[in-house]
């Protein structure tokens, strides 16, 4: 935190740096195969003409954004366009975009105009250390700087990179990396009688959560780790790469650890139901089978874990950066110079947010109290005729 006041002028004048490498005349002429055109250098020539011409607005660029945010009082970052009661993320990025000058107001009402896509929707109260999202803009100076000027402090723009002209930041995404922090005595058996401050995890409890989460990984059907997906609903199939806890450590006299998680795709509320059914094995209300019996078509009662500790920290486009980002037209999408900020934000806004919310709102310990009233065992065939009900 120290650092917070050079940093921020490291970030305003790498913004600079980029912004001039940016708008420099080494134009590039949109792929055919990348978005289904054919060459648009009739368009380009009128564009660059328009940029030589001062009093003309500077022609729009199609880039992506790295984003940092503490996700506490908002309703998740997808924009809910006409809707005031909920903010979101995006909300504040609009605005932010729109005021600096980087987009004009319409496009803030119609965020196709703009091609705005988010590479994942983070759900209400989660955070991001490294959100991407792809959109047209017009690269003004000191674009960064400017886009910061207008957000609110635990919203940072942290990186920007030009992309080819059909980059979609969700479809491009081959995988998400998450992490969640929680506090270590959501893993003590509920038999024991656990003070919070005192509880620190032993080693044996460890190896079990992470032999717990390694059963996650590969392909199964997740369609009881989210609502409204039937069994037979092929979009249930999701595919995890690796999952498991680090060691644990003490802040502010809680000892944490943080579990990381890396899938192709993640649906609504799944991240969160695979650590909350993994607890309630942990903590002896429900058997180990029940992960197992999870995959299966039978309806099962999956707890969810609460969205606080919940953090999209990175996203990953491998076969883009294979494809362009060597074509010494493009940079590849990795953000190792940026890794550094990502890190002092983390400290500064995200971690503490979940650290003192935990303190106050004692969010894990009174979602821990409602794992009793779960049913971790009821027979298939009820299930099974509920299921039929419901269908």
């Amino acid at each position: 935190p120290s650092q917070a006041p050079a940093m921020a002028q490291e970030w305003g004048a790498a913004a600079a740096n980029q912004a001039k490498r940016l708008s420099g005349s080494g134009e590039v002429l949109e792929r055919p195969e990348e978005n289904g055109h054919a060459s648009k250098r009739l368009r380009r020539d009128a564009e660059e003409a328009e940029a030589e011409d001062p009093n003309k607005k500077s022609p729009k660029r199609k880039i992506v954004l790295l984003m940092a945010y503490s996700g506490k009082g908002y309703h998740g970052m997808q924009r809910n366009v006409g809707s005031s009661q909920f903010k979101t993320i995006e909300d504040d990025l609009v605005s932010a975009l729109v005021q600096s000058g980087c987009i004009p107001e319409n496009h803030g009402e119609d965020m196709k105009k703009m091609s705005f896509q988010r590479c994942a929707r983070t759900d209400k109260g989660v955070s991001a250390a490294g959100q991407i999202v792809s959109l047209k803009v017009r690269l003004i100076d000191d674009i960064l700087e400017k886009i910061n000027n207008h957000l609110p402090s635990h919203i940072r723009i942290l990186g920007l990179k030009r992309v080819t002209g059909g980059f979609n930041s969700k479809n491009k995404c081959d995988a998400r990396t998450y992490s969640y922090m929680l506090p270590t005595f959501a893993f003590a058996h509920k038999d024991h009688d656990v003070q919070e401050e005192l509880y620190r995890l032993d080693k044996e409890t460890l190896e079990k959560v992470n032999k717990l989460l390694a059963c996650y990984k590969g392909t199964h059907n997740f369609h009881n780790f989210t609502s409204q997906k039937g069994p037979r609903d092929p979009s249930a199939k999701r595919y995890i790469m690796e999952m498991y806890c680090g060691e644990p450590f003490v802040r502010e006299n809680i000892e944490f650890a943080v579990i990381k998680v890396k899938g192709q795709s993640f649906m609504m509320h799944q991240i969160r139901k695979m650590i909350g059914l993994v607890i309630a094995i942990v903590k002896g209300y429900a058997a180990e089978a029940i992960i197992e019996r999870s995959w299966g078509e039978e309806k099962v009662d999956v707890p969810k874990a609460p969205g606080l500790g919940l953090v999209l920290e990175r996203v990953h486009f491998e076969k883009y950066n294979r494809r362009f980002g060597n074509d010494g037209l493009h940079e590849p999408l990795e953000w190792t110079e940026e890794e550094e900020k990502i890190a002092v934000f983390k400290e500064q806004y995200i971690y503490p947010t979940i650290i003192n919310t935990e303190r106050e709102e004692k969010s894990m310990a009174n979602w821990l109290n409602t794992l009793s009233i779960h049913d971790f065992s009821s027979s298939a065939v009820g299930m099974q005729a509920n299921n039929k009900n419901s269908k």
